[in-house]
């Protein structure tokens, strides 16, 4: 299935621009898509959010599982 979309004419040139002589629209478009998926995924996994210092881990993890003798 093929659908058309409404761009003006600055966005249609913008998006030509990441393209090469001979890539269709959908090419183009495919790749700029998998190229901000690749870095979404980067922002996600370099993302401080919810960060725990290995040290602190580390006590955390001896205080829950002590070593037994």
């Amino acid at each position: 299935m093929t659908t058309t979309i409404q761009l003006s004419d600055e966005m249609r040139n913008k998006i030509a621009s990441f393209g090469n002589k001979g890539e269709s629209y959908d090419q183009i478009l495919r790749k700029i898509y998998d190229l901000a998926v690749k870095e979404h995924l980067r922002m996600f996994l370099m993302s401080s959010e919810g960060f725990v210092p290995i040290e602190e881990a580390i006590k955390e993890a001896e205080k829950r599982w002590p070593k037994s003798k």
